[in-house]
């Protein structure tokens, strides 16, 4: 069950870090990107050939994290300037472009060439050697600070919503709706963290090379959500929101819409190249076929789910998204009498009458703000 939890907790983890890039794209610049999962390619092949090289762990994401911004920088000069509909065909043909000669070429996998689709394994993978009792404390501390910074900032969250709603009279009755959907969220997400705390304790004094990969990843999510959430607060981040709404109007201001626009499809891509360290980190090898295109739409289900242009909503948008997952593969076949091929297409059917149920009921997503829409553009 440990073990499970923390498989559960890199998995959510990896996908919010990179639904917090299309996002970023999508969600506050208004950037249509349906090959997402291209940047987490390259990020992902990156890091592991040059780790077989030799190149240290850290350095090898970060080039990764580089490559896909470049990627970005490539597909943004060459669609930028045209309509919208032009960006997500090229970025959905570049994800499976790249899928596929990865899967047709040979690959530099240490000192010899093999073919793409054998995959690679046998890469190095963080902190996956048993640390001495001292850092082991060391990093159960460091869990520990992370989970104390985390529901303190989910209570200050609640907090807020609950002095907003008490102090409006005008419209008392919208922000107590708020409230009381931050108040659900909140708790949902802080018995989660502890649920995440206890297993992360239990993994990393008995070490499970998992449970340190759980941290590094924990740690990572926390350092992006932070400085990107400080990104979309600044003059930054204000324009790309004008840019989503209507980019005549930070034109009229002299802003260089196409240069905005290629910082946000560069900086989500790198995004996106770091969460595809993770993913190849926590498989342990990696196939062509660990990179289809699916994985860009479930991103896309967990930005919908909990709100485009919210950060916080596409943590919870990949909370749920790994709940549904989980609990239907556990308890779907006991209670449906189908085999695995239709079970499998029963969830997938399932999920897609709950977000048609949601964008009736909700369109905005969870968290999402109905005024800041951008779905009906």
């Amino acid at each position: 069950m440990i073990e499970y939890l923390i498989f559960l907790a890199i998995s959510t983890a990896t996908f919010a870090l990179f639904g917090l890039g299309l996002n970023l794209q999508w969600g506050f610049t208004g950037l249509i990107n349906f090959g997402h999962i291209a940047f987490m390619t390259l990020g992902a092949y990156t890091t592991v050939l040059l780790s077989l090289k030799g190149v240290p762990l850290l350095l090898s994401a970060g080039i990764g994290a580089i490559v896909a911004a470049m990627l970005g920088l490539l597909i943004g000069f060459a669609t930028l300037r045209l309509r919208e509909d032009y960006l997500s065909i090229v970025t959905i043909g570049t994800g499976e472009l790249i899928r596929l000669i990865v899967n047709n070429q040979d690959l530099p996998v240490g000192n010899t060439w093999i073919s793409g689709s054998f995959g690679v394994q046998s890469y190095v993978i963080p902190l996956s050697t048993t640390p001495n009792l001292f850092f082991r404390l060391v990093m159960i501390g460091v869990l520990t600070l992370l989970t104390g910074i985390t529901l303190l900032s989910l209570w200050r969250w609640m907090r807020n919503a609950q002095i907003s709603a008490s102090n409006n009279t005008v419209r008392n009755s919208s922000l107590k709706q708020e409230f009381i959907s931050r108040l659900i969220v909140g708790i949902a997400l802080g018995l989660l963290a502890a649920a995440i705390y206890i297993s992360g304790v239990i993994g990393l004094y008995n070490y499970n090379p998992k449970a340190g990969l759980m941290l590094f990843i924990l740690l990572m999510l926390a350092f992006v959500f932070w400085r990107v959430e400080i990104l979309v607060r600044s003059p930054w981040g204000r324009v790309l929101k004008s840019i989503r709404e209507d980019e005549e109007v930070p034109k009229a201001l002299g802003k260089n819409v196409f240069s905005y626009k290629l910082q946000s499809l560069m900086l989500g891509g790198a995004i996106a190249g770091i969460a595809g360290s993770f993913f190849a980190w926590q498989l342990g090898a990696i196939y062509p076929d660990n990179f289809q295109p699916q994985l860009t739409f479930d991103a896309w289900i967990m930005v919908i789910l909990g709100g485009s242009g919210n950060n916080l909503g596409t943590i919870l948008g990949a909370v749920i998204f790994f709940a549904y997952d989980a609990l239907t593969r556990e308890f779907l076949p006991k209670i449906v009498p189908l085999d695995v091929e239709r079970i499998g297409a029963f969830r997938i059917m399932f999920i897609g009458l709950l977000l048609m149920v949601l964008m009736i009921w909700r369109p905005q997503g969870i968290l999402g703000k109905k005024e800041e829409l951008t779905l009906g553009k």
